[in-house]
């Protein structure tokens, strides 16, 4: 059944994110404050491993980098792009509107539901696994990778939401319509879509969580949703060169 690995990763997300409201009610600020820190910790270090395994290279035992100039022309041209179309904030537009609909404005335990919406739905949406895997589920009906991922989606929603609250529930969302649409169109897509081209848009990918692990850990405000289309430059950059 096509989309099967989307439903799955969707469901372990919501588990996810329930067990860790759960905690959440139990865990003193300071602990959440130090759950906080470590997510950034441990997104800065995935987007690093992903964008070093993408650049380096060894060429007759010299190390040596490569992709740089595609590197730069695909986040200009990303971003430049996302901010016309000002992705961010249509992200933040879309959890609070979450959030007015199904929880109280005024309490103090939403104060991070906007934040908590954002960062997961990048986290979970943002990386190559999301691309292959929905791929797969769409032409094979092949969801291993999705459900590979699906195991560290899980696991990361039950730290996301209890540091960030009830927020990190509703990215399950933006992982439905995500995942959800590649799957739907993978027999269309697929063909522009070489390994060699998916390892440079995950390449991007892991840039833009090494950027969103920036903003968790020095609570900065870089507009990565802003950056969402340079994942997709490298797919461009083909067509045009």
């Amino acid at each position: 059944m096509a989309g099967m690995g989307t439903i799955i990763n969707v469901a372990a997300v919501l588990i996810g994110a329930t067990a860790g409201i759960l905690l959440k009610g139990g865990l003193p600020r300071r602990f959440q404050d130090i759950l906080y820190s470590s997510i950034g910790l441990c997104t800065l270090f995935i987007g690093i491993s992903g964008a070093m395994a993408g650049m380096l290279e060894i060429t007759e035992g010299t190390l040596g980098t490569r992709d740089t100039m595609l590197m730069i022309g695909s986040l200009v041209l990303g971003a430049v792009t996302g901010e016309l179309l000002d992705i961010e904030k249509r992200l933040e537009s879309m959890g609070e509107w979450c959030k007015a609909r199904f929880t109280r404005g005024g309490s103090g335990a939403d104060n991070s539901f906007v934040e908590g919406f954002v960062t997961s739905s990048l986290v979970f949406c943002v990386g190559a696994m999301a691309i292959v895997g929905s791929l797969e589920d769409g032409l094979n009906h092949d969801y291993s990778i999705l459900f590979a991922k699906s195991i560290m989606d899980g696991v990361l929603s039950v730290v996301f939401a209890a540091s960030l609250g009830i927020g990190v529930y509703f990215s399950a969302l933006s992982l439905a319509v995500y995942q959800g649409s590649i799957t739907l169109l993978a027999g269309i897509v697929r063909p522009f879509l070489s390994d060699q081209v998916i390892g440079k848009m995950s390449f991007v990918g892991s840039i833009l969580i090494f950027a969103l692990g920036l903003n968790l850990i020095f609570d900065r405000k870089l507009k990565i949703g802003n950056m969402l289309p340079a994942i997709f430059m490298p797919l461009l950059l083909q067509f045009v060169l």
